[in-house]
C-alpha cells in the first residue's frame, strides 16, 4: 500500500499483516543525487513512519517493524549534489547530517537494499542502516572524495568510521577504494551479496526477522542505538563544518 508518493520518494507498506513495514524507494534520475530536496522528502517519510508508529496498538505494536530504503537502476545512489551543497555550505550540510544521524538511531531496524553502486553521500547514506544487502553483479560501494577533491566533515568522516574498520576503513577514504559487494561482505560492512533478482526478497527477510526487535514501538532500540553510536551521532548533530577544525591549535 503506498502511503507517501512524493517527487523524489515514494514509501509503502508492503505488507497490511505486518503494519509496522515500510519500504522507501528513491526516485531522483538516474544517478539518485542527494538533494536538498531528497534530503527535506526523505526526512518527510521518516516523519510519517514515526507518526504511524505511534497510533499503532494491540497486537500491531508487538510485532515491531523495519524500514527497507532501496532504489533502481544503476545507482543506489551516487553522492551528494556537490556544486548545491559547496554553494549553500551549511544549508546543505547541516540537514544531510541530521538526516544519517535519525537513520542511525531509527526506531525500527534499517536496511539498505543497494540495487546498484553508492558513492560518497550514498555511501554514508547507505552505512546510516543497521543492515547492508546488495547486488553481488554490479555495483560498487566507495567514498571517493580524496579523488574529487572534497574534505570529510567531521559528522560524515565518523559515521564511516563506526561502519567500517581497520585497513578497510583506510583503503575506503584515503584511495577510494572501489569496493564490489563480496569485498564489502569480506570487509564485513555489507551484510549480503545476492543476485539482482534476489535483492528486494533478501532485504524483505532481513526485515521480517528483525521487526520483532522494535516491539513495544521500538523506543528500546533507539535508545540502544543512540547510546552504541553516540560519538558518531554527537559530531552528526555538533553542526561541525570544518575538517580537521579541531586541530587549529596545533
Amino acid at each position: 500500500m503506498s502511503l507517501i508518493d512524493l517527487p523524489l520518494v515514494k514509501l509503502t507498506n508492503p505488507d497490511a499483516s505486518l503494519p509496522g513495514l515500510f519500504v522507501l524507494h528513491l526516485n531522483n534520475g538516474v544517478e539518485n543525487r542527494i538533494t536538498q530536496q531528497l534530503i527535506s522528502e526523505i526526512t518527510q517519510a521518516l516523519d510519517h513512519i514515526d507518526e504511524r508508529l505511534d497510533r499503532l496498538s494491540g497486537e500491531d505494536a508487538t510485532k515491531g517493524g523495519a524500514l527497507i530504503t532501496t532504489s533502481s537502476g544503476k545507482f543506489f545512489s551516487n553522492g551528494l549534489a556537490i556544486d548545491d551543497a559547496i554553494a549553500t555550505g551549511d544549508a546543505f550540510y547541516l540537514p544531510f547530517m541530521r538526516m544519517l544521524a535519525r537513520i542511525l538511531t531509527f526506531r525500527v531496524p534499517t536496511i539498505a537494499a543497494l540495487n546498484g553502486h553508492a558513492f560518497a553521500g550514498g555511501c554514508m547514506l547507505a552505512l546510516a542502516h543497521d543492515y547492508r544487502v546488495m547486488r553481488a553483479d554490479r555495483g560498487w560501494i566507495a567514498m571517493n572524495e580524496i579523488d574529487l577533491g572534497i574534505p570529510l566533515m567531521p559528522g560524515m568522516a565518523a559515521i564511516v568510521r563506526c561502519k567500517v574498520q581497520g585497513a578497510h576503513l583506510r583503503d575506503c577514504v584515503l584511495t577510494a577504494h572501489r569496493f564490489k559487494a563480496s569485498d564489502a561482505v569480506a570487509a564485513g560492512f555489507v551484510d549480503r551479496a545476492v543476485q539482482e533478482s534476489e535483492l528486494n526478497d533478501a532485504a524483505m527477510q532481513y526485515a521480517r526477522a528483525l521487526a520483532p526487535k522494535a516491539r513495544g514501538l521500538g523506543s528500546v532500540l533507539h535508545q540502544i542505538k543512540a547510546e552504541i553510536y553516540r560519538d558518531t551521532v554527537s559530531l552528526l548533530l555538533a553542526g561541525g563544518t570544518s575538517p580537521g577544525g579541531y586541530m587549529a591549535k596545533l
